[in-house]
């Protein structure tokens, strides 16, 4: 039995070794010329039924491409007729409304059997009148949907200074970004036209003059969301006011802010909602597609497409810092000699990546320098934490020759100095800015889908102590104490923490018990162990983990789903860093990634694991979730909700979590090695 042992470790060594050099190779054959990667940002087709929606708008309609498009949509369309918001989603209506209304648009004829199954499906949902405010909003820039029956946002609340409550930076970044331009276009309320034949109509469940407009009223006047409601209903009678130059100068200054806030590559926030909004804004204001904003806008938009075949697709955002310093860390924790040309290249990019002009976070975080990095190659106003964390840990590994030594060291002391300003007030840290909290601002009438605030999460803090932990720093350094006891007080009692920007509690805790052991944290505490015992626990009998996107909204499905390579690697990741190396899960999952690994050193993952707004308004994890009638009930269709497919996790976590085994494997004493059982 002893003998019978032996040779299963030593065969799972050298498939881990087989494993690892085919992923870096792979890796090494995507590197861009510059030094970085990227791979796609997949998410839902609302991105390409918008951008349809949006050349209409702009009047730069390129046929050829709209045909394109609809073909790409088409591919996405379930079988019941339906589009979903992530991979084996349920139907949801609004994605539905808006794909259904774009090939329409696009000269899609609603005889087909494809049109007449997603009619069927949209109805059977209750029709247009059932769809969320940002769906209601596109129909009306069409005439497809009364102005009405769409919220109120005033574009005075740009006067409002940073003290008063319901200003734009009490709201998230992309929220902030999102709501100025949108406070123009409720308020203006444009309309372009659509043919006669492309209007849809056919997807009301009955005449459209005989529809309630008036936006459903809360429960509970004494609420939040009773007494913004209430609102509401004076801001209308505000709007009708016909002289009203305050409300002229607010717009014109809520352009200003509009147009100061573009990027270099011409995006707003560097993601799709605020981009698209700042766009249709600046266009209705006057803007000629031959001005620069404009110009710089749209092509930059277009920049996000992928063309494959005879279809046509877009980015919600791109990725390539987060990319690069994943794969950094991925190559180098395997092994890969950090004066390697690829690791040589790929730390000089980023450290040209590091932002040190100012940006929104200055509002709340005064005294302290620039020195953050960003997501995507333009995001210069909204550096985030997650990435600084992730690309400091990747400089960590990484040296450099002669003077740029010192770029880099200088770097990262720049970068943990902007990190620590960030803390938030509970310990934690959050993505964009700092003690972006206050729960009222997800109340306004129009938060029926994403996030509206930037609270502190568990992954992102766990991603800072880690890093800190990495460069030297104990858990007796103050930031990190206090970030100790904001992440045990955000653990589950069954043992697991909730992945904000991760699905889910698999990516939670493959993030915090990595921090913890880091910080040289004693790994056989109780709560650490409970950790251990829910990830053993939702192993899947193939030896990889899983879980689903559903998790957010039922409980049933936390760390339940099929496997897939990026969150069987976190689950590793959790492991080893509690120090299962020998454990026999531990080894199903590597053996797991070894037999899925394809041909090319990829893995193959069509499930989303990546989140961008698990679509409860407030932005961090419910006590307990909502129920069926609760405002912010979802279903598995997650309506509210924006899942990604990060095109790129299923290389980096994986060669991550088998470089940090193997490493073990080779230190480990022979008295550490588990007898078999």
């Amino acid at each position: 039995m002893a003998e019978a042992h032996i040779e299963a470790k030593q065969d799972i060594l050298e498939a881990m070794e087989r494993t690892i050099q085919r992923s870096q190779e792979y890796l090494l054959s995507v590197q861009y010329s510059d030094g970085y990667w990227w791979g796609e940002l997949e998410s839902n087709p609302t991105m390409e039924a918008e951008y349809l929606l949006l050349t209409h708008f702009l009047g730069v309609a390129d046929r050829d491409r709209w045909r394109m498009v609809a073909n790409y949509i088409l591919t996405k369309q379930q079988d019941d007729g339906s589009w979903g918001q992530y991979y084996g989603a349920p139907g949801d209506i609004s994605t539905s409304v808006e794909c259904y209304f774009a090939l329409k648009l696009a000269g899609v004829s609603p005889d087909r059997l494809e049109m007449r199954k997603a009619r069927e499906f949209i109805l059977s949902k209750g029709g247009v009148p059932k769809a969320r405010i940002f769906t209601k909003i596109w129909l009306s820039l069409f005439g497809q949907w009364d102005w009405n029956g769409t919220p109120m946002m005033p574009p005075e609340l740009i006067y409002l200074p940073s003290w008063v409550p319901f200003n734009i930076y009490e709201f998230s970044s992309w929220a902030r970004a999102t709501i100025v331009p949108i406070t123009i276009i409720l308020n203006e309320r444009p309309l372009c036209p659509v043919p006669q034949w492309a209007q849809i109509d056919d997807l009301y469940p009955e005449p459209r003059d005989s529809i309630d407009y008036s936006l459903p009223r809360p429960k509970g006047l004494f609420t939040w969301r009773g007494g913004l409601h209430i609102a509401d209903k004076f801001l209308r009678l505000y709007h009708k006011v016909s002289v009203n130059p305050v409300r002229k100068r607010a717009i014109r200054e809520a352009m200003k802010w509009v147009i100061s806030h573009q990027e270099a590559d011409g995006s707003w926030g560097g993601i799709q909602p605020p981009w698209v909004y700042s766009l249709i804004a600046v266009k209705h204001m006057g803007y000629t597609m031959d001005d620069p904003a404009m110009k710089q806008g749209f092509e930059g938009f277009e920049g996000f497409a992928i063309q494959e075949g005879d279809t046509w697709r877009l980015q919600a955002c791109v990725s390539p810092v987060w990319d690069t310093c994943l794969v950094m860390i991925g190559l180098l924790d395997s092994g890969m000699d950090p004066s390697s040309p690829a690791i040589q290249k790929a730390t000089r990019w980023m450290l040209k990546e590091q932002i040190l002009s100012g940006g929104d976070w200055q509002v709340k975080v005064r005294d302290a320098e620039p020195g953050g990095w960003a997501f995507e190659f333009e995001n210069d106003i909204y550096p985030d934490v997650d990435d600084t964390a992730e690309v400091i840990m990747a400089l960590d590994m990484a040296r450099l020759d002669g003077t740029d030594e010192k770029w880099r060291s200088q770097a990262i002391e720049r970068g943990v100095r902007w990190t620590l300003a960030m803390q938030c007030k509970n310990g934690g840290w959050a993505a964009f800015d700092k003690d972006n909290d206050r729960s009222y601002a997800a109340k306004i009438p129009f938060s029926d889908f994403g996030e509206t605030l930037d609270p502190p999460s568990v992954d992102v803090a766990a991603h800072v102590v880690e890093m800190l932990g990495k460069l030297g720093y104990r858990g007796d350094f103050p930031p990190i104490e206090r970030a100790c006891k904001y992440i045990k007080d955000e653990q589950e009692p069954d043992g697991p923490w909730f992945g904000r920007w991760g699905v889910n509690y698999i990516y939670g805790t493959g993030a915090v018990l990595p921090a913890l052991e880091a910080i040289g944290e004693d790994m056989s505490q109780p709560y650490i162990r409970k950790a251990v015992d829910w990830v053993v626990a939702h192993q899947n009998p193939d030896g990889g983990w899983g879980e689903s996107c559903g998790s957010y909204v039922d409980a049933s499905l936390q760390g339940v789903g099929p496997s897939t390579a990026s969150q069987t690697a976190w689950a590793i990741m959790s492991l080893i860093a509690a120090g299962e190396v020998n454990n026999p899960s531990t080894e199903r999952g590597i053996r797991y990634l070894a037999d899925t690994q394809q041909e090319d050193g990829s893995w193959d993952e069509p499930y989303f694991t990546g989140t961008g707004f698990p679509g409860y308004g407030v932005g961090q994890r419910f006590q307990k979730l909502p129920e069926p009638g609760d405002p912010e009930y979802q279903g598995l269709e997650m309506p509210a909700g924006f899942m990604i497919n990060y095109h790129m996790y299923r290389n980096s976590w994986p060669l991550i979590a088998l470089g940090r085994y193997r490493r073990l494997i080779r230190n480990r004493k022979p008295s550490d090695e588990a007898r078999p059982g």
